[in-house]
């Protein structure tokens, strides 16, 4: 799990973007650049009249000026407080995606442990099989046996090793998504500990509160509708009036003495000019209404969902137990005294293979049970954001 959060892309595509946001968020409170004016100011077309003579001082001057306008400090920190905050959302969506990837991980490592196990159990019984056919062909010397019973455990023989070829390309398959999910060379040789755990959900609490504490997509829309209101406060603050002084220096022509204009501006918000801002504030608490439905909507559903598999998983452990107590022993023995009978010719051997094979089958089915709990006991991890 480390190696998935450490190495994979898509997280560290998130990585990026959080960065690029606490980046931009650190210019928020920036002014705007100041603007710079030259020219010729105030002066006749008659460049004669610009110079001085004994009638006139002279007309006209060249200008420079600089304007700067001083934003609200109100509208300044609301616009940091929202630029800042907009990282914590793709925080969240992270954690979220985390979430995703691990359970994708746990549901390829359980069913490798699987795969792995019905392996070792089709191995045993290759033996098994493979002892009968030997004994069958030394029987069959002696007209002990017949060639139905032979060439029926010869195809289970071969169906069984096809099986075998199958499971082991399923760890193949397993092993490179994992190496895929850690973004390593899927290539990669590696062995996995093959022990697992069972869990109890019986004390879980799935009310909405909890869910709304452990799920990072539920806190992804908590951060949105945070996010949302800082945005409708920053729109607010549009409303609010900014100032702004303008300096003007004239270089006089002729004899006249030098000139300088001092000024200050204020914008004021009329009501056709904060129109936008309005219909923005009305579209943000909308959209308020809108996340609260959402995140209603998923907790209701994810509550009935984690019920019902809870449910599910409780039904799949008793008939795991019950096959694991009952079942297995008794068509053990059932084998065995199949067995024992066809090696003392008291015995058919169909019996013995019959035996065989639903001992066989039900192994197989165990597993399958076993493999059923672990990934239901992942995905309810998973809806409940369990690490």
């Amino acid at each position: 799990m480390t190696n998935i959060k450490t190495n994979n892309p898509q997280l560290k595509m998130y990585d990026a973007d959080i960065q690029s946001m606490d980046a931009a968020a650190k210019g928020a409170k920036s002014w705007m650049p100041p603007q710079i004016e030259t020219g010729i100011y105030m002066a006749p077309y008659n460049t004669k009249l610009w110079k001085a003579d004994d009638m006139s001082p002279g007309m006209g001057s060249y200008m420079l000026g600089v304007t700067q306008m001083i934003p609200n400090a109100k509208k300044l920190n609301a616009d940091y407080k929202y630029m800042n905050a907009m990282s914590s959302v793709e925080t969240e969506n992270k954690n979220y995606t985390i979430n995703q990837l691990n359970a994708i991980a746990k549901t390829n490592y359980y069913q490798w442990i699987v795969s792995t196990k019905k392996i070792q159990i089709a191995n045993d019984n290759l033996l098994l099989l493979e002892y009968m056919i030997k004994s069958m062909e030394i029987r069959y010397q002696y007209n002990m046996d017949k060639l139905p019973s032979y060439y029926k455990a010869k195809s289970e023989y071969s169906k069984l090793e096809s099986m075998i070829v199958m499971l082991q390309n399923d760890v193949s398959q397993k092993r490179i998504m994992l190496n895929t999910l850690m973004a390593r060379d899927i290539n990669t040789p590696f062995e996995i500990d093959t022990n697992y755990t069972l869990n109890d959900f019986a004390t879980i609490k799935t009310d909405s509160l909890s869910l709304s504490q452990s799920r990072s997509d539920i806190k992804a829309i908590d951060k949105t509708i945070a996010l949302n209101q800082l945005k409708i406060q920053a729109e607010k603050t549009k409303f609010l009036p900014e100032f702004g002084i303008k300096y003007d220096h004239m270089f006089a022509f002729g004899a006249q003495p030098q000139q300088f204009s001092l000024m200050g501006m204020i914008t004021i918000p009329m009501p056709w000019s904060t129109k936008m801002n309005k219909a923005n504030i009305n579209s943000f608490r909308i959209k308020k209404e809108s996340l609260n439905w959402q995140k209603q909507m998923i907790l209701n559903e994810t509550s009935g969902m984690i019920s019902g598999m809870i449910t599910e998983l409780n039904n799949l452990k008793k008939q795991y137990s019950i096959a694991e107590k009952s079942s297995i022993p008794a068509l053990k023995k059932n084998y065995d005294t199949a067995v024992l009978a066809w090696q003392n010719n008291t015995g058919d051997l169909f019996v013995t293979l019959d035996a065989w094979e639903a001992l066989n089958m039900t192994q197989m089915d165990i597993l399958d049970k076993l493999q059923a709990i672990l990934l239901t006991q992942t995905e309810i991890e998973k809806q409940l954001e369990i690490k």
